[in-house]
């Protein structure tokens, strides 16, 4: 590539951002974190376009991987980026192709008027927050120590969340079914549901601190949740809960341009659709 008289023209870092983690939480090998904090953000390829709109890639993530790592070349694995670093990364992946502004559409609930409006997206990356994962969670002699999901985590943990309900839809949508066969059916799929909220749990422990050890053995971890106390167990889910509602961005302040209500917009975007409008 040094040899290459177009060299020259290749594309450059459009914007640098610093990390809500700062860099914790990653595997090892899959960040190079330069030392002043400031990743790089290249603007996406025609390429990238392309990958990003294949359905079957977007549907099991590889599409997002491929575009991260694109775009951000310090992330060497986007498979380990931790979920509390992907909002922010994926808005300065847009901001760095297509500029600063984004249109949303908003209705207004007073007077039901659909409108749209052109938002700042850099202040949106301003205003994104870190989640407090020092915080822990003192039971009894118990201390549980938290960490966000990586990205593949919530990835695979989405897609059999998908594929259940998917299947729950379809069973009610199916009359040629006996009742004692989709009721069977319901309890495996009830089932799959309660076990990936555990292995959920689970993945956003850390490490259990007891009287005389510090437990980090996954094994150990899951067969404690699947053996202790239902309030313990709800204790630690509304710890994870409390933990994802730190991490949501403030809402958008909009006023309606035909009644002049001013409500409150929540600001969330669509993986699949983050760049259409782009386009």
């Amino acid at each position: 590539m040094s040899d290459n008289p177009l060299g020259s023209f290749f594309r450059r870092p459009a914007i640098y951002v610093k990390l809500p983690s700062r860099g914790n939480y990653y595997p090892p090998g899959t960040i190079d974190l330069p030392d002043t904090g400031d990743i790089p953000v290249y603007p996406m390829t025609a390429i990238d376009e392309i990958t990003y709109r294949t359905p079957d890639a977007l549907f099991n993530g590889q599409a997002v991987v491929d575009v991260i790592q694109s775009c951000i070349p310090n992330i060497k694995n986007a498979w380990g980026i931790p979920t509390q670093d992907l909002d922010l990364i994926m808005i300065a992946i847009r901001i760095a192709s297509y500029g600063h502004t984004m249109d949303i559409d908003t209705k207004c609930p007073k007077c039901g008027e659909t409108s749209t409006f052109e938002i700042d997206l850099r202040t949106v990356l301003d205003n994104i927050k870190n989640p407090d994962f020092d915080s822990t969670e003192r039971i009894g002699d118990l201390e549980v120590f938290f960490k966000p999901l990586t990205y593949k985590q919530l990835s695979e943990n989405s897609m059999i969340q998908y594929e259940e309900q998917k299947l729950l839809t379809m069973l009610e949508d199916n009359d040629a079914l006996a009742d004692d066969e989709k009721l069977k059916i319901l309890n495996n799929a009830f089932r799959k549901v309660s076990e990936l909220t555990v292995k959920a749990v689970r993945q956003g422990i850390k490490q259990i601190r007891t009287p005389d050890t510090v437990v980090t053995d996954p094994k150990h971890i899951d067969e404690f949740l699947h053996n202790c106390d239902s309030k313990v167990f709800d204790r630690l889910v509304k710890h994870i809960q409390k933990l994802k509602e730190m991490s949501v961005m403030d809402p958008l302040k909009i006023k309606c341009p035909d009644c002049g209500h001013e409500y409150q917009q929540p600001f969330t975007f669509d993986m699949s659709n983050f760049f259409e409008s782009a386009s």
